[in-house]
């Protein structure tokens, strides 16, 4: 019996539909971040890796607040593990900040767009969203256990020391 119980060895589906929801936008960020998209890989994966070990804190903070603080929590990670790579950079890194795009003006819609919204997508599942899902909840898995491991060490090397404290002394 667990009173928090462990994390599943699978990512939820609700997880998999976000890794696919903000991979292209998360992939992008961070080779702003890093200065290119060669150097992008070393950040995102570890990012998703940290949204995954928190994945249900943060889906039970989103049923209390009723906001959906995922995608921030996903940004100020990618944020946090990027300067961590800068700073592990032998020589420093040069970042240059573009200029955002223009804003594309929207068309007015024909009749036939705005019933395509209706029919069932003939669009295939993408397997790189799923394959990403899936190391990054495999990442924060292992480390969830590393981490149970730890604690049950501590805990019993407590408990040994506080039962050795209350043995009798030989006067």
């Amino acid at each position: 019996m667990h009173v928090v119980p462990p994390m599943a060895e699978e990512p939820p589906g609700d997880f998999v539909t976000f890794v696919a929801v903000h991979l292209p936008t998360l992939q992008q960020e961070a080779a702003r971040l890093v200065g290119g998209p060669q150097h992008a890989d070393e950040i995102y994966p570890m990012a998703l890796s940290d949204v995954a070990a928190h994945w249900r804190r943060l889906r039970w903070f989103n049923r209390l607040t009723h906001r959906d603080t995922r995608p921030d929590f996903l940004g100020r990670r990618l944020a946090l593990r990027a300067k961590q790579w800068r700073d592990e950079q032998i020589y420093d890194v040069d970042v240059q900040l573009l200029r955002p795009p223009p804003p594309v003006s929207t068309l007015p819609a024909s009749y036939a767009l705005r019933k395509a919204t209706l029919l069932p997508g003939t669009e295939r599942i993408q397997t790189r969203p799923l394959a990403e899902a899936a190391i990054a909840w495999a990442h924060a898995w292992r480390r969830a256990r590393w981490h149970r491991i730890g604690r049950t060490v501590a805990a019993v090397a407590v408990v040994l020391l506080a039962f050795l404290q209350a043995l009798p002394t030989p006067d």
